[in-house]
């Protein structure tokens, strides 16, 4: 396993790349979202290992500098990430050599003197949290209030910044960007602002902004928290589909789940509900919006038929399920079933068509990255390191166990946690991100 610290952090030329012949080339496709290149999670794959450890199918392991916990975008076999510094002072682009695990890219791009403070959520959050997206010849990064950049892929130059979108996070940004045609798509589920803002991937200049509509009905209750904006504020990040020939953009903020038209923000339609901080990502399954509306007693797990205008939340919510739904992990589909991780030991698989749960089975750990869907077989990644991977279908069945860094120390400071990111996956090889370090997964 090698070390990056004694390695050039600049990106060097073409020239001094050195190739190692005993790795393969990775498959033309690309994991260019932090749900892949579907935005569902589900992998393009062929021959993802079922087995692994720290001595076995780990073809190399790169100690990353920093804090982050955005997930790894690969394309062209470059591997980007997010991190900063655990002060929230200084914000950076790394970018690692697929094949050789070698950072050829830690570009300082953004410095705050006076960070917002994480507060109580920097157990679960960073200042490098929302994930990348890259598209040919270039690569969006977002750090949230503190900045937005675009980097030509090629040359690692900055291309343009915007450091002007301001909100305050309170807990952290966690809202990774999407791309939808010209457009770079944000969101700013603040507690002092609420909004979605898109930008021109070649400029970086604004093209549409657009507040949320929520209605907020918080202002009479005496808590601290609610006084503070906590009931304000959601981390989700949106998903885009085409329903009959038109897009459609699916966003979840506090008290509310939002259908907007992504090319021009103009809100369609809206469901209230009672929650707040929803993270989540939505899925889409036959005409409906599966989501998580996040915390608090009224939190749950809904079916949103799309479409409709205006407030729709007595005419097109089909079903809801207000225990045993995630509050961290995105859910996953496959065929006419969703799969998640719960908070803590259990994993649920529940019909999308109606809601109701088909099974719950236990795996041991806490969860906040989203699985994946490889070779038929699905992957869940715990806080602890640990991955289950599992059949689909109607039936709890565990196909195997898998761990990395257990062999720390427990008075090891950098013991943990393992997986907080999402994980890509591309031909054979998963790209796996724990807390401090980036591993390429591959069977020999």
């Amino acid at each position: 396993m090698k070390s990056p610290f004694s390695l050039v952090w600049r990106f060097y030329a073409i020239t001094s790349i050195s190739f190692t012949l005993s790795l393969p080339l990775l498959a033309a496709d690309s994991w260019p979202d932090f749900r892949g290149p579907t935005q569902d999670g589900h992998a393009a794959s062929d021959g993802v290992p079922l087995t692994w450890s720290e001595s076995e199918n780990v073809k190399w392991k790169t100690e990353l500098p920093l804090l982050g916990l955005s997930s790894p975008i690969v394309k062209d076999n470059q591997v980007w990430l997010t991190t900063a510094t655990e002060n929230g002072h200084d914000f950076y682009a790394i970018c690692v050599d697929a094949k050789t695990g070698e950072i050829i890219l830690n570009e300082k791009l953004f410095h705050s003197d006076d960070p917002q403070s994480l507060g109580n959520g920097a157990q679960d959050n960073s200042y490098a949290t929302p994930s990348a997206v890259i598209e040919d010849s270039r690569v969006y990064l977002h750090y949230g209030s503190f900045g937005t950049a675009c980097i030509n892929t090629s040359t690692m130059e900055v291309i343009w910044k915007r450091e002007d979108l301001k909100c305050w996070h309170y807990r952290g940004a966690s809202s990774s960007p999407v791309i939808f045609e010209n457009l770079l798509i944000l969101t700013f589920d603040g507690a002092d602002l609420q909004y979605l803002v898109a930008l021109d991937k070649t400029t970086g200049e604004t093209v549409w902004k657009t507040d949320r509509s929520a209605n907020w009905n918080d202002e009479h209750i005496d808590k601290q928290m609610v006084k503070d904006g906590d009931w304000r504020k959601a981390h989700s990040t949106p998903l885009i589909v085409s329903i009959d020939g038109k897009p459609v953009m699916c966003s979840t903020g506090a008290k509310a789940v939002y259908g907007y038209d992504p090319r021009t923000g103009k809100e369609l339609w809206r469901v209230d509900h009672e929650a707040y901080s929803a993270a989540p990502r939505p899925v889409f399954h036959d005409g409906h919006f599966i989501v998580v509306t996040g915390f608090s007693k009224g939190a749950e797990m809904m079916s949103i038929r799309a479409g409709g205008h205006g407030v729709v939340t007595d005419t097109h919510v089909e079903w809801t399920l207000d225990k045993s739904f995630p509050k961290y992990s995105s859910p996953i589909l496959v065929d006419d079933l969703l799969y998640f991780a719960m908070d803590d030991s259990f994993l649920v698989c529940v019909e999308a068509k109606t809601g109701e749960v088909v099974w719950k089975g236990r795996a041991a750990g806490k969860y906040r990255a989203c699985p994946i869907y490889a070779d038929g077989k699905l992957y869940f990644f715990s806080l602890e390191g640990v991955t289950t991977i599992i059949e689909p279908g109607r039936e709890f069945k565990v196909v195997s166990t898998n761990s990395l860094a257990t062999d720390a120390p427990l008075d090891d400071p950098r013991r943990g946690p393992g997986f907080m990111a999402s994980p890509a996956v591309v031909g054979n090889a998963m790209f796996l991100r724990t807390r401090y370090h980036l591993y390429r997964v591959e069977s020999e």
